[in-house]
């Protein structure tokens, strides 16, 4: 039997002695922060909302029903960690939208189906502040090359949610 000969990269990816310039990074179980800690993206609006999660997140459900959109799924991503023994702090992800409003953008460039329907993520930092976050027209500009005029359709959506988690 011949010897086994060293390997030509000196980096062996499937052998996690060899990561690079550091240990891997270890998940800490916290959040990053409050999003003022962050770049901004115009593509992201992040906004703190006036009150907890649960209230917040009715008060976008009734906002978006009332102006004739569909909630089509609601994600308590907390619950879910939950169920598999995880703690995270509340977080939950709307998905909603029309399809007059999402219908034009697919047509014009089919991949926008990937972000649509819209959503809205209602979170609780660190602090116990709870913030609302959604992606803009800005994203869909960005990411798929829409028409600032048509990606811009989806604007008062937006707007809808910041007045829904601030009065």
């Amino acid at each position: 039997m011949s010897e086994p000969t060293a390997p030509a990269d000196p980096i062996d990816e499937v052998n996690d002695e060899s990561f690079p310039a550091s240990d891997p990074p270890q998940w800490s179980g916290a959040h990053a922060g409050a999003p003022v800690e962050a770049p901004p993206r115009d593509d992201l609006q992040t906004v703190r909302s006036a009150f907890g999660v649960d209230e917040a997140v009715a008060r976008i459900e009734r906002a978006l029903t009332a102006a004739g959109m569909k909630v089509f799924a609601r994600i308590d991503q907390a619950a879910e960690a939950r169920s598999v023994g995880l703690a995270m702090r509340p977080a939950v992800v709307l998905l909603f939208g029309n399809p007059k409003g999402g219908t034009p953008l697919m047509v014009a460039r089919p991949t926008v189906a990937i972000d649509l329907p819209l959503k809205a993520l209602v979170w609780e930092d660190e602090r116990g502040a709870t913030w609302l976050t959604y992606n803009t027209p800005a994203l869909l500009v960005r990411r798929h090359r829409v028409d600032v005029a048509l990606a811009a359709t989806l604007a008062p959506a937006g707007e809808l949610l910041v007045r829904a988690v601030s009065s």
